[in-house]
């Protein structure tokens, strides 16, 4: 189960009482440092002390190994960022149906809900990060520093896709900011988080960096490119920071995988350098404008690549275009593969996201095309990335009757019969997939269409039979095959033989 870090509630009645929301919990890092600390061994030793650049010899040759100053312990690195982290309470209003009942004076009265998360300072005059969903709909917002002092606080900007908020906090005062990190973590690197769990200010938690690049997909939200840390993170967490040995912001906690609800060691975090181009365009602009090309797209893995007769998986496959985007203006369509963004490689999909998203919205790009295995170089004006009113859904299918099972794929297909291939109409529909077939666990299921199977176009069920065919004939090991699932296109490698 993924939870995201959800913050701890409160009423405004005088009972008190905790709701646990099935959701954003942003957090901590916890690991055992005390038998580090205790070891006779290593009491002399100083974890991180700053070091001056160092030598190893590999292949013959002396390597110069470059440092970077941090604090000498986790005490002298928490004295350092402490003061910048700050608790998060915002006042919700309150649909109470019970209470609303007609005649019934508790209904005349507004109840409220207090929002608990964590959040931290970017700028000495007040201006702070925090989560989308802890002042989402607030009517009023409240900050408590380390130092046991509160302040009301507005919201500045707020953006739901990234799940980040910018507030301010207007006081005749400095306060102390942190800065984020200019280069991402190395695997295994150990970390700190200070955050509000449980409404307990100041609580820190230490461990290290678990992993990077993971995509986590959760009910109908989609988080991708987190940092994985390995820290205990409980409700009220939402929005607190992630700091380096060297006091930078690595990151901003975000979710956590948990079979109850609570903390079991594996939590995620939005990633420095994404979390503070949003945190500066929110703070300048109050809103967040990504660029867009209108393209549906994915890693090349290696079945994918096998399919394509690519030398190495990288790059990635356009799975689908939207009409009249920056990407079909531009002549590039489904199936093409794109391995260079300003003649920088790119191997898989978040390398991709990552260039493009450090873009402004109508700046131009080069992108290295593949088509049909000839490399194009095509320049591509980015859009203003819609929001969801302005990118209308293609029309849903008029399904006929359903065509018989064909058992060497394991796949019951219906013809959906648009007149002329109509766009929106295209493709067969996946009724069933049969269980230890060739389709079965392949990402293959009830409802997908298949829009192509090596390149052509699908129209009917023996088409996709035919394809097939016609690849094993080849000597062809996998097939690739285009499908839909809902509104997401994407490519499918399916074994043949």
């Amino acid at each position: 189960m993924v939870r995201v870090m959800a913050e701890g509630t409160v009423t405004s009645k005088p009972a008190i009482r905790r709701r646990s929301r099935d959701g954003l919990l942003f957090g901590g890092i916890g690991i055992a440092t005390g038998a580090l600390v205790a070891s006779s061994h290593l009491a002399d030793v100083e974890l991180f002390a700053k070091k001056e650049p160092s030598h190893f010899v590999a292949a013959g040759r002396t390597v110069a190994i470059e440092r970077t100053s941090h604090f000498a312990g986790f005490a002298e690195l928490v004295r350092a960022v402490k003061p910048a982290v700050i608790a998060v309470l915002a006042r919700t209003p309150e649909a109470d149906m019970a209470s609303q009942a007609q005649g019934s004076p508790e209904g005349q009265r507004p109840r409220f809900t207090t929002s608990q998360g964590s959040g931290f300072f970017i700028s000495a005059d007040g201006y702070a990060v925090t989560s989308n969903h802890v002042v989402k709909g607030s009517v009023s917002i409240e900050i408590h520093t380390d130092e046991g002092e509160s302040y009301k606080a507005r919201v500045v900007g707020a953006d739901a896709a990234s799940d980040l908020a910018v507030i301010k906090v207007d006081a005749r005062r400095p306060f102390v900011p942190v800065r984020f990190a200019e280069e991402p973590p190395q695997v295994g690197d150990w970390i700190i988080a200070v955050a509000n769990p449980f409404g307990l200010g100041g609580t820190v938690t230490a461990g290290i960096v678990s992993a990077r690049g993971r995509d986590v997909e959760r009910e109908s939200d989609s988080y991708q490119d987190l940092l994985q840390i390995d820290a205990p993170i409980n409700k009220g967490n939402s929005g607190g920071p992630t700091f380096d040995i060297a006091g930078k912001v690595v990151g901003v906690n975000t979710i956590i995988l948990s079979p109850t609800g609570g903390s079991v060691g594996i939590a995620f975090a939005i990633p420095s350098d994404k979390a503070k181009l949003i945190a500066e365009q929110l703070k300048e602009k109050g809103a967040v404008t990504r660029a867009w090309l209108g393209i549906q797209f994915q890693s090349v893995l290696p079945e994918i690549a096998d399919s394509l007769e690519l030398a190495e998986p990288a790059g990635i496959l356009i799975a689908d275009v939207h009409p009249g985007g920056p990407a079909a203006k531009a002549g590039i369509g489904a199936g093409d593969l794109i391995d260079f963004v300003n003649g920088e490689a790119i191997k898989n999909a978040h390398d991709f996201s990552r260039a493009i998203d450090a873009m402004p919205p109508y700046s131009t790009v080069i992108l290295g095309v593949r088509k049909k295995g000839r490399e194009e170089w095509i320049a591509v004006t980015l859009g203003r990335l819609p929001t969801p009113p302005d990118v209308q859904p293609p029309p849903a299918p008029k399904y006929e009757d359903a065509n018989e099972e064909r058992p060497q794929l394991g796949l019951k297909l219906l013809a959906l019969g648009a007149p002329n291939g109509a766009e929106g109409h295209r493709g067969v529909m996946v009724m069933e997939v049969e269980p230890g077939s060739l389709a079965a666990g392949r990402g293959i299921d009830p409802g997908d269409l298949i829009l192509e199977v090596a390149e052509e176009a699908i129209a009917a069920p023996e088409d996709v039979y035919r394809a097939v065919n016609t690849a094993k004939n080849a000597g062809k090991r996998s097939v690739l095959m285009r499908i839909k699932s809902g509104d997401i296109a994407k490519f499918i490698a399916l074994p043949i033989g």
